[in-house]
């Protein structure tokens, strides 16, 4: 390295942003991920005996994905070879495999491709990787914010071990700032800065579990802030206010948490709790999620999980989709949040659901006889001939409207797939079968139950 290159580097250092300069250099100073690189885990013991296999890293951001990356490179013998799935390309990735080659022969040293949201990558820059993971000419070291269940393809997947990193807790966050603070040669420690307890705390709220979003903060607000008159930065509240805006919601249309945020909207809907349905559904309209997939999930709720145990909830729930489409945002939230409550709050019954899912393994799993002939419709006199239609009793000409008979084909008489429950208006769908049912048998039945006793 040539004087001025080092003088270069020297000051890219000192002036890197914050986050970047309090980067760990050990596995001590590394907070956060115990079950990876805590004392005496598998992990750390391979990279500290130099000995790192091809891995991928999966967490959300902030999480130290980056940091143990380079944390490896610095611990290990290998050349580390950075790149950037947003900018690389497949001749990039060619360049490096050729260096890797000669790097081996030459001087037998081993090269760890780090690949940062490698879940950028399309197929064929991932193919390109491939044979030289397979063949060990590189080690490769991806690091992504998506599950990479969906965003690497299986080939290199299965050559890769797969490191879930958790979203670090606000203590963990809190320790990370207070480092900062005190560290003198990479920190703000000899500039005398000062953060009032409450502006720590919403700052560590603010970052969610990002610690790089925590020291970008502290870096603003420390610029924004003039020295008193006893040479003191004192970080307010307010300061980190305007130094953060608001909170950034982590939330990707596309990837895991666009799902994991619907599914806990629709399971608070399903377990009866509109406080916790309308903070999930806060939580989208919040990151700008598209109202009308909203809205779809909803109408799919009310059919499945409310069903016949409120009927209403059905033309509800599609009234919300069609007023969502008419009016848009950002009133379309209100009546996004009626048919919320209305369904958290409705009796719950998915047995139609049920029913239809026990109809269809029937379909699906014995024969397809022939509808039963007083069912058909005898619409010629051939027809007539050959008995469609013969003793078929039409209900409307019986007392209540109701007359027994057999609507199954003959090898499915006596199946039970409805199975109504006591909740809300299935209730007295319930009563109304089992009166039907004695009517019809002349006997006392159950409707929940699967087989109906003989006559």
């Amino acid at each position: 390295m040539t004087l001025f290159e080092h003088r270069r580097k020297a000051r890219q250092a000192h002036e890197a942003p914050l986050a970047a300069r309090m980067r760990p250099r050990t596995f001590d100073e590394f907070v956060g991920q115990d079950h990876l690189v805590g004392p005496q885990r598998v992990l750390r013991r391979s990279i500290e005996a130099d000995q790192v296999p091809s891995m991928v890293l999966w967490g959300p951001p902030g999480s130290g994905k980056t940091t143990m990356a380079f944390l490896i490179s610095s611990l290990t013998q290998c050349h580390f070879s950075p790149v950037s799935a947003v900018s690389a390309g497949v001749a990039d990735l060619r360049r490096v495999v050729e260096e890797a080659k000669e790097r081996a022969g030459m001087h037998d040293q081993r090269t760890i491709l780090f690949v940062d949201e490698i879940h950028r990558f399309n197929k064929a820059q991932q193919d390109a990787v491939l044979p030289y993971v397979e063949d060990g000419t590189i080690t490769l070291i991806g690091a992504t914010t998506e599950n990479p269940s969906f965003e690497v393809i299986a080939p290199l997947l299965s050559r890769c071990r797969v490191f879930t990193l958790e979203s670090l807790t606000d203590e963990q966050v809190g320790l990370i700032v207070e480092r900062a603070l005190k560290d003198e040669e990479r920190g703000l420690g000899g500039h005398g800065v000062e953060v009032a307890p409450d502006a720590l705390e919403m700052l560590v709220t603010i970052a969610n579990g990002d610690a790089r979003v925590a020291l970008n903060a502290l870096e603003l607000a420390f610029s924004a802030t003039p020295v008193d008159k006893d040479d003191v930065v004192l970080v307010t509240l307010p300061t980190v206010e305007d130094a953060l805006q608001r909170r950034a919601l982590l939330y990707d249309k596309q990837g895991d948490q666009h799902y994991d945020t619907i599914s806990a909207f629709i399971k608070s809907v399903r377990g009866s709790d509109p406080d916790a349905a309308l903070y999930w559904l806060g939580r989208m309209i919040e990151a700008g999620e598209n109202p009308l997939f909203i809205a779809r999930r909803i109408v799919i709720l009310a059919a499945e999980d409310i069903g016949m145990a409120d009927p209403l909830a059905l033309p509800i729930a599609v009234a919300c989709q069609q007023a969502v489409h008419f009016i848009g945002m950002p009133e379309g939230r209100i009546p996004l949040a009626e048919a919320t409550v209305y369904l958290a709050t409705a009796p719950k019954s998915n047995n139609a659901y049920a029913a239809l899912n026990r109809a269809l393994e029937d379909v699906r799993q014995t024969r397809n006889d022939p509808v039963p002939l007083h069912l058909r419709n005898a619409v010629t006199g051939l027809m007539r001939e050959r008995g469609y239609g013969k003793g078929y009793r039409y209900a409307h000409d019986y007392e209540g409207h109701f007359v027994g008979q057999e609507f199954l084909p003959k090898a499915l008489q006596g199946k039970r797939y409805y199975q109504p429950s006591d909740q809300g208006y299935e209730g007295e769908v319930a009563k109304r079968l089992r009166a039907w049912w004695v009517a019809y048998k002349g006997v006392e039945d159950k409707p929940g139950t699967q087989e109906p006793p003989s006559s």
